[in-house]
C-alpha cells in the first residue's frame, strides 16, 4: 500500500523541507494540522510509514515513532526534478464547482499549473481571498490524494485579453496554447503531433516549455474569444464528438497529453 503523503507549509511549518539539511535517521516533529491528519483522521500508529514533501519536489520518507507527541524519524528522501515539458489548465469559472471538480481531476492526472480564467460567459466570479483559498485548499488535497511531490502553481486569475498576450507569448516562448472547443476543425492527432515535436525540442536545448489547454465554463468558449485567441496563435481543437462538461474537458485532455508525453507508462 502506497504511504500516505502530507503538505509542509513552508512558510509556517517549523520543519526543515531544504534537503541539505536533512539526514536519514533525524528525528522531527510534525505541525499540529499534519499530526491531527495523520494520527487523528487516518488512524496511523508507531511504526507506520507516512511521506513529506514541500510541494516543490522534496518527498521525505518517514516513519511515526511517537504519535502522541507527533514525532516522525527520516528513513529517507529525494528530491525529483520538475518536468521539462510542463502542462497547464487554463480553467474558466463555473457554476456548482464544476471548475473545482476540474482542478481536482486535473491535479491527480499531473497538471503543473493551473490558471483561473474569468471568461466572457462565465456565471461565477472570481472573489479574491475567498475563491483562490478554495482553488488552494482542492489543489492540496488532490496533491496528496495522488502522493505527489509536486503542486500545481496557482496563478492569478486572468481575463479573455489576458489570454490574448498569453497566445502571443507563447509564439515568442515556443510554447503551445490549445482551445478545446466543439465547433473546432483541427483534430486531436494534430495537436499531439505538435506537443510531440514541443516535447522533443525540450529535451534538445533543456529549455523549459508549456503546453497550456484552455477549458470554456458551462456555456462554452463565445466565437469572439476563440477568433482572439487563435489569431494570437492558439490552436483550437475538438477532442471528440461528445460534448464534455467543463469539469471532464481538462481533464481528459490533460490524460491524452501526459500519455503523448511519456507520463504514463
Amino acid at each position: 500500500m502506497t504511504e500516505a503523503l502530507f503538505l509542509l507549509d513552508c512558510d509556517h511549518d517549523d520543519v526543515p523541507v531544504n534537503s541539505d539539511e536533512l539526514n536519514t535517521g533525524w528525528t522531527l516533529t510534525l505541525p499540529a494540522q499534519v499530526r491531527r491528519h495523520a494520527v487523528q483522521s487516518m488512524r496511523l500508529r508507531a511504526g507506520d510509514g507516512l511521506q513529506l514533501s514541500d510541494g516543490l519536489g522534496l518527498r521525505i520518507d518517514a516513519e511515526l515513532v511517537d504519535p502522541d507527541a507527533g514525532v516522525a524519524r527520516v528513513r529517507a528522501f529525494t528530491r525529483e526534478p520538475a518536468p521539462v515539458t510542463r502542462l497547464a489548465l487554463v480553467q474558466a469559472l463555473a457554476k456548482n464547482g464544476h471548475d473545482e471538480q476540474a482542478i481536482d481531476m486535473a491535479t491527480q492526472i499531473g497538471v503543473d499549473e493551473v490558471i483561473p480564467w474569468q471568461a466572457d460567459r462565465s456565471i461565477a466570479k472570481w472573489k479574491a481571498g475567498r475563491t483562490d483559498r478554495k482553488w488552494r485548499s482542492t489543489l492540496d488535497a488532490a496533491t496528496e490524494q495522488s502522493r505527489r511531490a509536486w503542486r500545481p502553481q496557482l496563478g492569478e486569475c486572468v481575463s479573455s485579453k489576458q489570454i490574448v498576450s498569453m497566445c502571443l507569448r507563447a509564439n515568442v516562448h515556443g510554447d503551445l496554447v490549445v482551445v478545446l472547443h466543439q465547433d473546432a476543425t483541427d483534430t486531436w492527432d494534430s495537436v499531439e503531433g505538435l506537443v510531440t515535436r514541443l516535447a522533443d525540442r525540450c529535451l534538445q536545448d533543456a529549455r523549459p516549455r508549456t503546453v497550456y489547454v484552455v477549458v470554456g465554463p458551462e456555456g462554452g468558449i463565445s466565437e469572439d474569444e476563440v477568433a482572439a485567441f487563435t489569431g494570437a496563435g492558439a490552436h483550437s481543437v475538438v477532442i471528440g464528438a461528445n460534448i464534455l462538461r467543463a469539469s471532464a474537458a481538462g481533464p481528459v485532455a490533460l490524460s491524452l497529453l501526459s500519455r503523448a508525453l511519456g507520463r504514463y507508462a
